[in-house]
Order: structure tokens, then sequence, then C-alpha cells
């Protein structure tokens, strides 16, 4: 497995595969599309301190699911698989556990639960889901996030309007519940020459909504005393169409522009960046790009499957990797993930590829980046159901039939976004590092963190 995955799962999708959306809904125009698109006029509430990266658990948030009904006009995307979401073809290898959500949230599938009972799913177009979301992380004491916007997704005006949807629904949670985010460029499946459309998209979001230097948007992420963006994809060897001086121009852009420019740039690279080998091209361009950026974070997920495997990962990786980012003055942030499942996608590789043996997989994977020196942690993903690496509230109780889906081996619902949380309060010192998992006190057998009040 590796960072293909992105491309392959999202261009057959970004270029009209799925299901379509059902009668009625039209595409947008462009007009529509850049609708959403404003200042902040919400409200904020303290939190997080946003100026830094240090000390943070910040987790990637994919906000790509939609379905009919959903006024996205983008059908089942990210549910379907090869052009279909019903039993025996689906796209997601875990299923959400909507009992929380209100009627408005919840979507009818064609899938059953044991028993006869219609499977829900929710809509990341759905503004209460994604604000609920971040009641979560502020729950659970999760930081905030990277949204992820993929850079093939915005050439396609329905498909920006969904994205600029999901970025204002991001601000808002962010903002309402005291946690912080900044926008990630994911450019996996973009063609040769498509880099340039990222700045252009960015100058759109710059323009219209003041990204990063909107005073009233007390969520965006800092560090070192600017706003942050990231750019993830640069110098993987998986036959990727846009080329490395596509790259450094945007970052050249990101960072020097007069107008659009200023801003601290991390980079999502190959787990072999520092030696050129395994999944990075073999290029001292890659080194060149690097240099110019200030955040350096490598991509993990699927580069280790075992408890030793993690261990001698962060011996032979990220400590090194520490050691020259240090030594050239740039932040580094590895990657964990819980697990990885994308049988439902893939039917010929095997359902629970990576299993997360109930939260240790990823405690050890905390554990060992502390020892490393690490002082961030970028935790993949939030609700990535696709590849089985969400650490949201996922059920014990999928659908049953043709199609297979994990459980989370009876544990709660909320497991993983505790034991994130808790993984933030190791980074930072606030509980030691030690092999077996924290304790989780209880209360009747399940303790739940204490509920807010409901958004408006």
């Amino acid at each position: 497995m590796d960072a293909l995955r992105r491309a392959s799962v999202l261009l057959p999708l970004a270029l009209g595969g799925g299901l379509l959306a059902s009668a009625g809904e039209s595409s947008a125009s462009r007009e529509a599309a850049v609708a959403p698109l404003r200042p902040y006029d919400g409200p904020s509430t303290p939190g997080v301190d946003c100026s830094t990266l240090t000390g943070k658990a910040l987790c990637g948030y994919q906000g790509w699911f939609t379905t009919p009904g959903d006024g996205s006009r983008r059908g089942w995307r990210h549910y379907s698989a090869r052009g279909q979401f019903l039993p025996g073809f689906c796209g997601i290898d875990l299923w959400p556990d909507v009992s929380e959500l209100d009627d408005d949230e919840k979507y009818a599938t064609p899938f059953r639960h044991q028993g006869g009972r219609v499977a829900q799913v929710f809509s990341s177009h759905n503004r209460k889901t994604v604000l609920r979301h971040f009641r979560w992380m502020q729950q659970y004491g999760i930081d905030g996030v990277f949204l992820q916007r993929f850079g093939v997704e915005t050439l396609d005006p329905n498909n920006l309007r969904h994205c600029n949807v999901v970025l204002a629904h991001c601000r808002e949670g962010a903002n309402r519940y005291g946690r912080c985010y900044a926008v990630m460029y994911d450019l996996s499946g973009l063609p040769k020459g498509g880099v340039p459309h990222v700045i252009d998209d960015w100058k759109l979001l710059v323009d219209r909504m003041r990204l990063g230097n909107d005073p009233k948007d007390a969520a965006y992420f800092r560090h070192q005393g600017r706003p942050v963006v990231a750019v993830w994809g640069i110098g993987f060897n998986d036959g990727r169409k846009y080329t490395l001086a596509e790259c450094e121009r945007l970052v050249d852009f990101l960072k020097n522009d007069k107008r659009y420019g200023g801003f601290t740039v991390l980079l999502g690279v190959p787990t072999g960046w520092r030696t050129l080998d395994g999944d990075s091209v073999n290029d001292p361009a890659l080194h060149r790009i690097i240099g110019k950026a200030d955040i350096v974070s490598p991509w993990t997920v699927g580069r280790y499957r075992s408890l030793d495997g993690i261990k001698e990962h962060a011996r032979g990786r990220w400590r090194k990797d520490l050691e020259l980012s240090r030594k050239y003055g740039k932040g580094y942030l590895p990657v964990v993930f819980p697990g990885f499942s994308w049988h439902n996608l893939r039917p010929d590789v095997p359902l629970d590829e990576i299993p997360r043996q109930k939260g240790r997989f990823l405690w050890k994977q905390y554990v060992e980046a502390k020892r490393a020196g690490a002082t961030a942690v970028y935790q993949a993903m939030f609700d990535e159901m696709d590849e089985g690496t969400a650490i949201f509230k996922c059920t014990n109780d999928p659908p049953v039939g043709k199609s297979r889906f994990l459980t989370l081996e009876g544990l709660p619902s909320d497991h993983y976004l505790w034991l994130t949380g808790m993984g933030g309060k190791l980074l930072r010192g606030e509980i030691k590092a030690k092999e077996e998992l924290p304790r989780r006190k209880t209360d009747g057998g399940k303790k739940r963190p204490r509920q807010e009040a409901r958004h408006p």
C-alpha cells in the first residue's frame, strides 16, 4: 500500500465516478460554488492555543462524504465503490455511529442491520454534523484539524462548492468549540500542469475569506508567528503527473508572494524523504523544496504493521528525521494511524489489513513518537472510513449482507477519540510514556465526556 491510494480512490470520483446525484439535483455554477466564501462573522470561544504547533494532536479531516438529498448535488460520494452504493458495492470499511445525530443529520441507505433495520449514514455537507464533530474534539481534548482540500476536486464547480461549504463549516466549528484548523492542499490526482490551479484557488480563499488574516477568525492555526498552510503529496514515486518544479513554484508562492504569501508552510512528503529511497523520488530537488518550507510531515500510513515495526520505524526514521529537521530549523510532524482496511474499495485485499489491536497499535505510535522527541502529531484520520483509519464514532453494529465491515472490537464508539485526546496529553508531558494503554476512568462501566450545550 502506498501514497498512490489517495489518487486511485479520489480521481475516478472527482471525474464523475460514484453514483450520480438524485434526479432534480443540478450542478452548481461557478458563482454558486464560491458563494460560501466570505470573512468569518460568527462567535469564537477561547480554547486551544492556536499560535503554535508544539503540544498538538491534530487530525486530518476529509469532509468528503455526501449523500443524495443533502444539498451537495454529488450523490453518494466516497460511500460508493465501482459506481454503486448497495450491498456488495461499498467504499467504506467502517460504518459511522449515527446514534447521537438528529433526524435531519441521518440519511437512509440500501443497507440493513441485523433484523432488517435501515442503516443510516451522515453527510459532511451538513453543517450540524460538522459542528458536532468539532464539539467531539472539544469534549475529548483533540486540538483541531488540517482540512483536506483536494486540488483535483476544486476543478469542477459542483465539487468546489462542496469543498467551500465544508471549509466554512470547519471554520465555524473550530471557532465555536475552541479548536484550531488550517487548510491542507492534497495534490493527489492532479494532472501535469495542475498545480498552478492550486495557486488560483488559494487566491480565491484569501481574497474572499481573508483566510489566515481574518481578525475575527481566531481559530485559524498559526506557527512561528505566521498562519499555516499545508501541501500534501510532494516527492512520492507513485507515478504522479505533476512535477517537482510545479511544487517548488507553489511553495515559493505561499512563502513569498507579497499579497498571498507570508505563510508557515507544512509539506506532506514520503517516508523516505530524507534518504530519497522507499516511497520517495530519488531527486535532490525534493530536498531543495523542503528547504524552502517550514515543517515536514512524512506520510507513514501502511509503512509498518506491527508493534515491533513501529519501534523499528521510530528508531530508523523518526529519530533521524528529527535530528536533521532540528539541524536545519524545521518543524517535524510525524503521522500516526489507528489501523488500516480498504477491503470494500479493493476486494482483492483482506478486511482489517492492519489490525487496531483495541488501540494498542495507535498508542504504541504515540509512545514511540514521544520517545523519539516529537512535540506534535498528525493523527490520520478523523473521518476516513474509506481506508479504515477513522477515529471518530463508528459502530459495532454495522450492516450485514454482501459487504463486510470492521467493528471496534466491542470497544465504545468513542474509544479512539478518547485515545487521541490522551495522545495529546502524552505529547504535552501531562502523562508519562508507558507501553500499556492509559486506563480510562469508568462510570458504570462507560464514562462519557460531559455533553456540552447543543449548538444552534
